[in-house]
């Protein structure tokens, strides 16, 4: 292993050198692969090379030249799905559902592993949700549910009531639910009605975005509302892509576990909070690996669980979600070419100087460079999800892909495994 190009990884990834180091070593031991973290830079390369290529910039161009690219390109792909889907108004329920059914068409997601819908009004009668029975003008839960959509109801939930409630009394309720309470079902993907669009405000002020998820119930759902950023149609379509992989993912997890009766509402109630490993594994003469299913990094950059070997299923789910991107564009007007440039870029990304000859590292993932974009172009660096996905891209030079899913399903909830 060259010794810079191990520096270079190292300092992507925020990691200790020789702690990497001997991560490589044991990985090529268990495996017998040579010259993989070389193979990997060159395919860095060779990635940045062909797309600086096609943004029209060249290799030795600064940091913001290169940002700047990247922006315009996510602009004026964005453009292109914007016009192939004649002008869709975000705030309109009809052409929001004209998305998400397109999006639910390329993705092809499978049945979901889903909680049954009288248990969720089973849930609602027990522990009345009241702000959001205010908000609709009902004093009686029953009468709520007779005439209004139950998920749409759930969904609600999320950006009307607060955590507090949500948290501490309602979803208290699961810890009731046993297998015979879910059922096969498909999944939904679906606008809300436009009613909700003022009390989402907040909601969606917070997450930068109007799309969210209910794994349990197999439910994607996106608020009717324009943002007014740039790049807004191509991020709902990414954002929907990613969660027609997450929500299946969890439905395989949630019909692992009930395999087992006895042990299935506690493994229920740890994967919906998204439990991580809070203790350090020392493991004498091997490689201890975390599972890690959640952007640790968007709570605290430094987090220590960040600086360690890891997989992350959520990078797992944006690889394949800029797959299926490419998708939408033969299914519009033929563009997939241009859409296709997000597809492996996850991982790919690299130290360009900037104005003043410092250093500066640029993702070309495409969520970091969105996300940059929500932040008004300012250079914020957005990096965590380039760096998740660099550790997901070593161990499956080692293991292959397959692996790697077989890996984020069988050890999410022990939250390590060893090497």
């Amino acid at each position: 292993m060259k010794d810079d190009i191990a520096q270079k990884f190292a300092n992507i990834l925020r990691v200790d050198k020789v702690l990497f180091e001997k991560t490589i070593e044991r990985l090529v031991a268990a495996t017998g692969k040579t010259d993989v973290l070389e193979r990997i830079f060159e395919e860095d390369e060779k990635f940045m090379q062909n797309r600086l290529w096609m943004l029209g910039v060249h290799r030795d161009a600064h940091a913001k030249e290169i940002y700047d690219g990247l922006i315009s390109k996510i602009e004026s792909d964005d453009h292109l799905v914007y016009e192939g889907l004649g002008r869709p108004v975000c705030k309109k329920v009809s052409d929001c559902q004209g998305i998400t059914d397109l999006a639910k068409k390329v993705a092809n997601p499978p049945k979901g592993f889903c909680l049954k819908l009288d248990k969720a009004r089973e849930f609602l009668i027990k522990e009345p949700p009241k702000k959001v029975m205010e908000f609709l003008g009902y004093t009686a839960v029953e009468e709520m549910l007779k005439k209004e959509d139950l998920l749409e109801v759930y969904s609600a939930l999320r950006f009307i009531e607060g955590s507090e409630w949500l948290n501490a009394v309602f979803f208290k309720q699961y810890e009731t639910l046993t297998p015979a309470d879910f059922e096969e079902r498909e999944i939904e993907v679906k606008a809300l009605s436009e009613k909700w669009g003022v009390e989402s405000q907040k909601f969606v002020a917070k997450k930068k975005h109007n799309i969210s998820h209910l794994k349990e119930l197999g439910v994607i759902f996106v608020i009717p509302t324009f943002l007014g950023i740039s790049g807004e149609i191509l991020r709902m379509f990414a954002l929907l892509m990613h969660y027609l992989q997450e929500v299946p993912f969890y439905s395989d997890m949630f019909r692992t576990i009930a395999k087992d009766e006895a042990t299935f509402t506690q493994n229920l109630v740890s994967l919906l909070r998204g439990d991580v490993l809070s203790r350090h594994i020392d493991v004498e003469d091997k490689s201890v690996w975390l599972v890690v299913q959640r952007y640790l990094a968007k709570d605290d950059p430094n987090d220590w669980r960040l600086f360690v070997p890891h997989i992350n299923p959520e990078a797992l789910h944006w690889l394949r979600a800029t797959r299926t991107l490419a998708m939408i564009g033969d299914r519009l007007d033929h563009f997939s070419d241009e859409l296709n440039f997000w597809s492996d870029l996850d991982w790919v990304g690299d130290y360009f100087k900037d104005e003043s000859g410092v250093p500066v590292l640029v993702s070309f993932n495409l969520v970091d460079t969105v996300m940059s974009l929500v932040k008004e172009k300012e250079m914020v660096k957005y990096l965590y999800h380039h760096e998740e996905a660099l550790w997901n891209r070593i161990f499956v030079e080692f293991f292959g892909e397959d692996k790697l899913v077989e890996y984020s399903k069988q050890y999410l909830l022990k939250g390590y495994f060893e090497i």
